[in-house]
């Protein structure tokens, strides 16, 4: 039975080209407090600055973050994707904000300011954790997973979705652009 349910499994992955990506647990759970951290900004209004709080910053509007490994291709689509989510509902407040996860922050900054300049991100500010690649104290960032998306809105955590590199495609993308709807609600 387990090898027909395989086979079976094998041949819709195949005929569709669809796979379904493992969920990783990662990030804070819906629901819960969204508390303040400090990270240093790269891309953002405050880039010739100290350090600053997002979270605190953004108060109760509706947030996207993504605490992300490494500015990857498939990490700057979806940082872009969600950038132009963020642009179109300025009027709703939403913002949002990306998150390097480094212990080097003086070698991966360039890597951000060359994104946002490659892909035009202009709406979510990039920015490298201050706690370094563990990411801030509390959140729950799963050390398996390169991506961990959340959206908040009021302080509360409405999404929370951990990912490997290999499950960020235009499907996943899409799907993440959809859930903004929750926060803006």
């Amino acid at each position: 039975m387990k090898k027909c349910f395989a086979a079976l499994a094998a041949l819709v992955v195949a005929s569709t080209g669809f796979v379904i990506a493992a969920e990783i647990q990662s990030g804070l759970e819906k629901g819960t407090s969204v508390p303040a951290f400090n990270v240093k900004d790269i891309t953002g209004p405050n880039k010739d600055g100290d350090e600053l709080c997002y979270r605190c910053r953004y108060g109760n509007q509706p947030v996207v973050s993504i605490f992300t490994k490494e500015m990857s291709e498939e990490v700057a689509q979806l940082t872009k994707e969600l950038d132009n989510v963020v642009a179109k509902n300025r009027d709703q407040k939403m913002a949002g904000f990306v998150v390097l996860l480094s212990d080097t922050p003086d070698k991966t900054a360039p890597t951000l300011t060359a994104a946002a300049e490659k892909h035009k991100i202009s709406q979510m500010p990039l920015t490298i954790a201050s706690d370094g690649s563990k990411g801030p104290s509390g959140y729950k960032i799963n050390t398996k997973a390169d991506v961990t998306v959340m959206m908040w809105v009021d302080g509360k955590v409405k999404v929370s979705q951990g990912l490997s590199k290999a499950d960020i495609n235009k499907d996943l993308i899409a799907k993440l652009v959809k859930e903004t709807k929750t926060i803006l609600e």
